[in-house]
């Protein structure tokens, strides 16, 4: 192999120059002969690549490559790239003399003579081994950042462009609003909104906040690819160059739909909590003011029952006492109806012929209804009897019959009717016979949500002072009360129809019943009775009226004095009221059976749900009661003599 001849003797720019090129330690700049023979070597070289110049002057520079490199015959590619080209560039792995790699910048020159000769070439290497370190770690953290983000199932995570144009989309986006890549990469993010929301700008609204504010955040309704729709939380924060202007957007969006169904349940079960706080504070104090009016009714009705009987028959007052006789016995319903409420009132399911029980209240209805309403009833020739309270009744078919005509308020027909259904097993009520009444209507109408709540305590679409919201809860408590239910059926624009389901009373046990039962006997014995009521009014008023009867009468007003009296007195029977401060009734009862086992007692009280195991066995008298029903007791709970 032909070497090139060194230069006899330099000149001195020469040999300032060979000092510069020598002195240079970040690069290695070194000469190569036409075939690629190391021909001059600097200290770059030497530091980058460990050769002395000794060691490595006058071999051939293929040996600072890989051996892939050299089986491809990248050396040679390279030297005829730059003498064609009259350059050649590139980066690759070198080899140092220690076998050690490096990753270089190579810049390889042709040096030609004045004549266009090839005499050379002039090679340029810097070791990059760093930045390239730096890049390949770049590079690893930016895949493991992306397979991170994609590998995010409960996020959805994707870029906007600065138009808000999705650029790319990771595994929870597809999983959340249900497009592939190649589905919505390209496509406006305002898709994912509602009509409403396009409709007034919300997605470039978003946009602007976040680039205003550096950051947009919000929970709405947002829209899946099939259709439906979906609460998220919805971050946008601005994606910005290195001057600072906005070149995209960062999008992260949450679906928090069943955190949104557990809050409103949780809301829900707080409202019903507050509600059934609120009906029982509201029943306390009903069941506190029915419990008193009850005694004052009680004087009054008893005195009015003595007044007439001392009058003469042909008294021109006669009329205005059984007048005012009437209203206290409606009174005396009424509080029955605000004890039942209050809980505090047991139901009295009897056997109830519903068909006359309408018709009896047809007048009454019609009443309270006006003039611009009709009511249509319709009952078979034939209807069972209906096991249920007949008072109560009456107030629910008023409550329904009220509500009908609320939601016609131009007038209309409303229709009541009666007929029977079976029900077998699987259903939600028990196997058997039912007697349902329906009361409907042809006004506004319910949708599917207020139906939902129509008998929930409190809830009303009235307007404030026309409604309490009690009206259908108190009677779906009746028939439920009752062994039956209370089913709506309602829609826009159709009307609603109530029905109350009640079982069956079989008419022979009834009929049965009746005729064992005996007619009420006027009891003829004269007994010593004590009375015992803690309202001295109510024990002055029993007083006078077991005084008429024909009884001795003594009074005590408390359990205690009662027991005193009962020491050093005969006495027949104990008539108590059971609501008395330190010693009820019931505990005056318990304590007279244990030192007097034979003696009779009567438990009178305006509270039908006494606790359990109180007073057990003992005959009751509602209050307020009428001198027939006191007789009436008595004779039942009085041995005869």
């Amino acid at each position: 192999m032909k070497r090139a001849e060194p230069h006899a003797d330099p000149s001195p720019d020469e040999s300032r120059y060979r000092l510069m090129v020598d002195a240079i330690t970040d690069y290695a700049i070194y000469m190569l002969d036409p075939d690629g023979i190391v021909t001059s070597w600097n200290a770059g070289a030497r530091r980058f690549k460990g050769y002395e110049a000794d060691e490595i002057i006058g071999q051939h520079f293929s040996r600072f490559y890989t051996d892939a490199d050299r089986l491809a015959d990248k050396p040679a590619a390279a030297l005829e790239t730059a003498a064609r080209e009259g350059r050649f560039e590139g980066e690759g792995w070198r080899v140092r003399k220690d076998g050690s790699r490096f990753w270089a910048n190579v810049v390889i020159d042709p040096i030609r003579a004045p004549s266009g000769d090839l005499l050379g070439f002039a090679k340029i290497t810097r070791d990059l081994t760093e930045r390239k370190l730096a890049e390949e770690t770049l590079r690893s953290s930016e895949q493991q950042f992306r397979l991170l983000v994609q590998g995010v199932s409960d996020y959805a995570i994707y870029m906007l462009d600065a138009t808000g144009h999705v650029s790319n989309w990771n595994a929870g986006a597809e999983r959340i609003k249900g497009y592939r890549p190649e589905e919505i990469i390209g496509h406006h993010f305002s898709r994912f909104y509602t009509d409403e929301d396009r409709a007034a700008g919300m997605p470039q609204r978003a946009l602007e906040t976040a680039e205003r504010e550096g950051r947009f955040e919000k929970e709405a309704l947002r829209v899946r690819k099939d259709g439906t729709t979906f609460w998220a939380n919805v971050v946008i924060d601005p994606i910005r160059d290195a001057t600072g202007r906005v070149i995209g957007f960062a999008k992260i969006t949450r679906d928090v739909t069943e955190r949104k169904a557990t809050q409103r349940a949780l809301e829900e079960a707080r409202e019903q909590l507050f509600q059934a706080q609120k009906l029982e504070a509201i029943g306390q104090l009903t069941g506190g003011i029915a419990h008193d009016f009850n005694n004052l009714l009680m004087v009054v009705l008893g005195s009015l029952q003595l007044m007439r009987k001392r009058l003469p028959a042909d008294s021109a007052l006669l009329p205005l006492l059984d007048n005012a006789m009437q209203g206290a016995q409606r009174g005396a319903s009424l509080t029955k109806r605000m004890l039942a409420f209050a809980r505090r009132q047991d139901l009295d399911p009897q056997p109830t012929d519903v068909a006359a029980l309408v018709a009896g209240m047809n007048d009454l209805l019609q009443r309270s209804l006006g003039t611009t309403f009709t009511i249509d009833t319709r009952f078979p020739e034939r209807l069972s009897l209906a096991l249920t309270d007949a008072n109560q009744l009456e107030a629910a078919l008023l409550n329904l019959t009220v509500n009908a005509r609320d939601a016609m308020p131009q007038g209309g027909a409303i229709t009541i009717t009666g007929h029977e259904e079976v029900v077998t097993a699987g259903g939600p009520l028990r196997p058997g016979r039912y007697v349902v009444i329906a009361v409907a209507d042809n006004g506004e109408g319910m949708d599917a949500e207020t139906l939902a709540r129509a008998a929930d305590p409190f809830f009303t679409t009235k307007g404030i002072g026309k409604g309490t919201g009690l009206g259908l809860s108190m009677v779906q408590g009746l028939a439920e009360q009752s062994g039956g239910r209370l089913l709506l059926n309602s829609r826009i624009g159709q009307g609603t129809t109530a029905e109350m389901w009640f079982p069956v009373a079989e008419r022979g046990a009834a009929a049965a019943e009746r005729e064992a039962a005996p007619e009420p006997v006027a009891d003829r014995r004269h007994l010593s009775v004590l009375a015992v009521d803690d309202d001295p009014l109510v024990l002055n008023n029993t007083a006078a009226l077991l005084t008429d009867l024909g009884h001795t009468v003594l009074t005590a007003e408390s359990a205690a004095e009662a027991l005193d009296i009962l020491r050093d007195k005969r006495v027949d029977l104990v008539l108590t009221d059971h609501a008395m401060p330190k010693m009820t009734g019931a505990q005056l009862a318990a304590m007279v059976n244990a030192r007097w086992p034979t003696m009779p007692i009567i438990l009178a009280t305006g509270f039908a749900e006494l606790p359990p195991g109180t007073g057990a066995g003992l005959p009751r008298l509602a209050k307020p009661f009428t001198q027939e029903e006191l007789a009436r007791a008595i004779a039942e709970a009085s041995p005869t003599g």
